[in-house]
């Protein structure tokens, strides 16, 4: 009986000195391009209000992936906030990211920009993100959006 008391608070004694369970859940990142840092990021949302003052600038952005490229992860298109998106592509054409990273958050690094996107890239993306054919036919007119190049990314 004392050799069972005697097992019983050494065990208590043991098992109070242990640390806590850690319960953080650890986000792993994943490198796209060039390795860039997280620091000095700023929510997309914010990204017109940027633009007021010229036609380009380089960012670091945060958003939240709506929609990538079904045929190779060769583009994105990011959340806006403001219910509209932004087309993202990769510089130099140079990286992909999964094409299963839709609904993930994602920060990038690279340069801005007012474009006007041509017909023929517009039917090209609505093709890659697997549109039918009407709604390809559909599309007549260019439009002037703004975009981004991105050399960097992070998907959390």
């Amino acid at each position: 009986m004392k050799n069972i008391l005697f097992l019983s608070v050494l065990f208590l004694a043991f098992a109070c000195n242990q640390a806590p369970e850690q319960t953080a859940e650890v986000v792993e990142l994943e490198f796209y391009g060039e390795e860039i840092s997280e620091e000095g990021a700023v929510e997309v949302a914010k990204l017109a209000e940027m633009m007021a003052d010229g036609d380009q600038k380089e960012v670091k952005l945060v958003a939240t992936i709506e929609e990538c490229c079904q045929k190779k992860g060769c583009w994105m298109k990011v959340d806006m906030g403001d219910g509209k998106t932004m087309r993202v592509t990769f510089k130099d054409y140079g990286f992909f990211v999964p094409m299963d990273a839709a609904g993930r958050q994602v920060v990038m690094e690279g340069v801005a920009s007012y474009e006007e996107t041509s017909v023929e890239a517009l039917r090209h993306y609505a093709e890659d993100a697997g549109q039918s054919a009407d709604e390809i036919a559909a599309i007549t007119e260019g439009k002037k959006e703004l975009v981004f190049e991105a050399k960097g990314v992070i998907l959390k």
